[in-house]
């Protein structure tokens, strides 16, 4: 894609006639949502759930401060659930307008939404059966029937158009990598820009190409995932290789929560690597998501959007199982051999995976493998963070099984990377929002960039809002 650019105006001229108010993603890395609003105008920038801690869960159920019906529309930077799982209960609660995004992201958004709902109605099912809810009865958010109605209003946008959003504002997408389909969101009027970077993918990932180069933006809102450290230089696939293969040494399984659309393909084609090469045993590997089936389709029918060919993509998917049924999911915690089980959700918050771990962690022998960033509250952090045991459906589960990390396989850029990004602006940005980040994640990226490019940064609040000048 060629880089937006913008014709110089007089610094005296008016800047965009907005307001940015940050409905998530602040102190947190999940949900994300900016609402914009100009000349009578509203727009919603991604439209994601909230996840980890119990606080951040609960505003999933808080309304939000702008009455859904009178937004005119959404405009998404990618599929994963902190960015979109938010959209089916605007939908039930009013929204009628377009659902922008990228053509892979609305096919993604197809296996993504329905399966949160699912496992929503799963969970709340499983805890009336069990009685370990709080609530009586435990309800899901939304069901599959909002899934299904939301995905009716999705519109998609070619990156590189433009597209007139009324009240003189256009809205272009530009790729992100991180994953197949996301981008960044540039909106534009006659005296402006403003930018959301989106998750910023790596320069040199193994299956995502790299971030679109960006020339300049009034205004920046930028993430901070990574922003407080610099991904590990070690090989992923030896890291990769040593784990698997101490734990097939003892006779254990490795269990590997992934997020089912992108990283789970990631680690399927690094597996193939290691087979052909004689690298790792030959034991079987289990995709037990078939959400993140679906999702290798819809990967193999954008290949142009990747770096992997029609034939990869097949080698990508002829490396595991896929399991489809519950009873079958269950059967893998029977099997005594050593296995591979990759499995969502990536934070173990849900899912199958959930399952796994709770038959699985008591073993010693066995291998809780954890392969991305694992957000604060999350049952995979506790997990990494060397808990002794962890909650599971209303019961203490204890944590014998090695648990292992190999963070880079992330999909997003850390702290160096954004900085190299952020060099190619031709002139800073008039401010930078530090979002999509934890505290100190947020704070130490602001403190880089102000520091090596002396722009002007800040971290916003929970609900702040700010005008555009």
């Amino acid at each position: 894609m060629g880089r937006p650019r913008q014709q110089p105006t007089a610094r005296t001229a008016p800047g965009l006639p907005t307001r940015l108010q940050f409905l998530g993603a602040t102190g947190t890395v999940s949900g994300s949502k900016y609402l914009l609003q100009f000349d009578g105008r509203q727009v919603l920038v991604d439209c994601g759930l909230f996840q980890g801690y119990k606080q951040l869960r609960l505003r999933n159920w808080t309304a939000l401060p702008v009455a859904p019906k009178t937004l005119d529309a959404v405009v998404l930077t990618h599929a994963h659930i902190d960015h979109s799982g938010y959209l089916p209960l605007l939908v039930r609660n009013g929204f009628r307008g377009r659902i922008l995004c990228t053509r892979s992201t609305r096919d993604l958004c197809g296996v993504l939404l329905p399966d949160s709902a699912r496992l929503q109605e799963e969970e709340a099912e499983y805890a009336n059966r069990r009685g370990f809810s709080k609530h009586k009865p435990a309800l899901p958010l939304y069901t599959e029937k909002d899934a299904a109605a939301c995905l009716r209003q999705f519109e998609p946008l070619d990156p590189g158009r433009r597209l007139d959003l009324g009240a003189g504002i256009d809205v272009e997408l530009q790729p992100a990598g991180h994953l197949l389909g996301a981008t960044m969101v540039l909106l534009r009027n006659a005296h402006g820009t403003l930018l959301f970077s989106g998750d910023l993918g790596r320069p040199h990932d193994l299956l995502m190409n790299a971030p679109a180069a960006i020339e300049e933006a009034d205004y920046l809102v930028l993430e901070s995932t990574y922003g407080d450290r610099q991904h590990p230089v070690d090989d992923p696939m030896l890291q990769l290789a040593t784990v698997i293969n101490r734990t097939v040494a003892r006779g254990g399984s490795i269990i590997i929560p992934s997020f089912a659309v992108g990283r789970a393909q990631a680690l399927l084609y690094y597996l193939h690597l290691l087979k052909t090469a004689g690298s790792i045993a030959d034991i079987p590997v289990f995709l037990n998501s078939p959400m993140a089936a679906e999702a290798m389709k819809i990967f193999g029918k954008h290949s142009g959007e990747h770096r992997l060919d029609k034939r990869q993509c097949q080698d990508l998917a002829d490396t595991a199982r896929i399991v489809s049924s519950v009873e079958e999911s269950e059967s893998l915690n029977q099997r005594k051999d050593p296995m591979i089980v990759i499995a969502g959700s990536g934070m173990a918050t849900g899912g199958r995976v959930v399952h796994h771990i709770k038959a699985l962690a008591p073993d010693e022998k066995n291998t809780l493998l954890f392969t991305g960033f694992q957000a604060s509250g999350t049952r995979g952090a506790a997990i990494v963070a060397g808990a002794d045991s962890v909650k599971i459906h209303g019961e203490y589960v204890p944590v014998r099984a090695e648990v292992a990390m190999v963070d880079n396989l992330s999909g997003h850029a850390d702290a160096g990377e954004i900085l190299a990004w952020l060099r190619g602006f031709r002139s800073p940005p008039k401010r930078t929002f530090i979002t999509h980040g934890e505290p100190a994640a947020a704070d130490a990226l602001r403190h880089k960039i102000e520091e090596a490019l002396g722009w002007s940064c800040s971290v916003p609040d929970y609900l702040e809002k700010v005008k555009l000048t």
